[in-house]
């Protein structure tokens, strides 16, 4: 129990009297951080009450770090709050979250952790491990409880449900994670596979594997902004209880799951209105998500910063940074993409009102890190389609390659960083150690030799960029304006 203001007494979310429906446990996830709990257990949150899903999820933590006391004090209940833009307007919705049966340290309470291989009731496992999470680890052992690394745990889970049912191909597991890494499904199963062999579990549990088992791929989108310090007071007062595990995070969401089995019927959330889409092949929606999200922000973000903007939502109220972004989307990547064009545009669409939120506040400097290896990833794709379907340079990509080189010129190298300078005043850049050597070596060249010098560094790009034709003098020239002119004045005279 707090006091609120003027003495306002407010309650603990225990305290509130919210109890939980008892629900066979069908989730098994491995990670209690803040993405998974505003988005895939919101989503199954949902989906117990839209449908007759009717199951529980138990929580694991797969590392030592940490502990689950917060989610013990709180018997793992705790609120989900969304926040955003709507067809222009601001939306808030708030969910008390009251699917999680229990929170479980795999590491602590082993015994608890291992029983539940067993549960008859068991379908599903998700797990957020982060990208570095799925990796084979030959110092993993069978003996180990647990192994160290999530492949490893989730093969000895994944083995003693094997024994226990005896193999019973009725018993196997769906299982989705969603680590930002490609093909991640695909990956853990290898990584799975692999440790199999090394502990020598034999053909016919590898065999259980394949028939049995479903290990898919998957895209998740959805920006969660975690624990709302500053707001969190007063958020409290309006929900008249103190929620130590509250998360915060946009409206959007999107989760595409990639299967060669049938699964939709076992996890109905296209009844329960949820964006979720089950496909064959979810390489078209990560395509459109990498090109037009992860695209947009990396070929408007250090033009917008050079031009005097510090965060996007700021870039969204200037008009030239704005009308850059329209048309860098909608005239150059979308005709490069696969998907239908209205998929394309609707995406589009939601991409620049989510840009719009006023209640994330995302600094350009922190979209500016690594910059080089994210325009090879997610805008070089778009200008050589671009090129190859048109047969002419887009000019909005091009430009954003000549603001690259614009932000990057530096030859100022300290501890590790290069030092920029916008108005005078100092900015960071970060990035590899090579690359930050390469800009510091060789941007006091002139414009044109910077720029062929950049284009033909197959290390950034994986390839001579030279070689497209017309692309070196258009970004030469881009570059020449900026630096006479100014970063603003050249986007407003071709952008505005």
């Amino acid at each position: 129990m707090v006091r609120g203001k003027e003495g306002c007494i407010v309650l603990s979310i225990i305290e509130t009297g919210i109890k939980k429906p008892e629900r066979p446990v069908k989730v098994v996830q491995f990670g209690e951080g803040n993405f998974l709990r505003a988005f895939v257990d919101y989503m199954f949150d949902i989906l117990n009450e839209k449908t007759d899903f009717n199951g529980s999820i138990a929580i694991v933590k797969p590392i030592e770090y940490g502990s689950v006391e917060a989610f013990t004090k709180q018997d793992s209940i705790y609120t989900v709050c969304l926040r955003g833009l709507e067809n222009g307007e601001e939306k808030t919705r708030t969910r008390i979250i009251t699917s999680i049966s229990k929170t479980i340290a795999c590491g602590a309470d082993y015994d608890e952790y291992a029983e539940l291989a067993k549960l008859d009731t068991l379908r599903f496992v998700v797990s957020n491990t982060t990208e570095a999470g799925i990796v084979f680890d030959e110092n993993d052992k069978y003996e180990m409880c647990p192994p160290s690394s999530y492949p490893g745990k989730l093969t000895k889970f994944l083995y003693e449900r094997y024994k226990h049912f005896d193999g019973d191909t009725t018993k196997g597991l769906i299982i989705l994670p969603v680590e930002l890494i490609d093909e991640n499904g695909k990956e853990l199963k290898r990584c799975v596979k692999k440790l199999s062999e090394c502990w020598k579990l034999g053909a016919e549990f590898v065999q259980w594997l394949d028939e049995a088992c479903v290990f898919a791929s998957t895209l998740v989108d959805r920006i969660v902004t975690g624990y709302p310090h500053g707001e969190d007071k007063e958020m409290f007062e309006k929900f008249g209880y103190e929620d130590k595990l509250l998360v915060t995070g946009e409206l959007f969401a999107l989760w595409v799951i990639e299967s060669d089995k049938e699964i939709k019927d076992e996890i109905p959330f296209d009844k329960a209105g949820l964006p979720v889409i089950f496909t064959d092949d979810h390489k078209p929606y990560k395509q459109r998500k990498v090109r037009i999200l992860n695209g947009a922000h990396t070929s408007f973000s250090l033009a917008s910063y050079l031009a005097g903007n510090d965060y996007v939502g700021q870039s969204m109220d200037d008009k030239v940074i704005y009308n850059y972004m329209d048309r860098v989307i909608f005239d150059e990547i979308i005709p490069t993409l696969e998907l239908s064009k209205k998929a394309l545009t609707e995406f589009a669409d939601s991409v620049k009102e989510r840009f719009k939120n006023p209640f994330i506040k995302h600094a350009l400097l922190s979209i500016s890190l690594n910059s080089v290896s994210k325009w090879r990833a997610r805008c070089m794709p778009s200008l050589l389609g671009y090129v190859q379907i048109k047969n002419e340079i887009p000019k909005g990509l091009a430009f954003s390659l000549a603001a690259l080189i614009a932000f990057y010129s530096s030859d100022d190298l300290r501890d590790g960083v290069l030092v920029g300078k916008r108005n005078g005043e100092e900015y960071l850049i970060k990035d590899d150690a090579k690359v930050l050597r390469f800009f510091a070596d060789k941007s006091s060249e002139n414009t044109a030799e910077l720029t062929r010098l950049v284009l033909k560094e197959e290390d950034f790009w994986g390839r001579d960029l030279t070689e497209v034709s017309g692309l070196e003098k258009t970004v030469a020239d881009f570059l020449f304006e900026i630096r006479k002119d100014g970063m603003r004045a050249v986007m407003e005279k071709y952008f505005l």
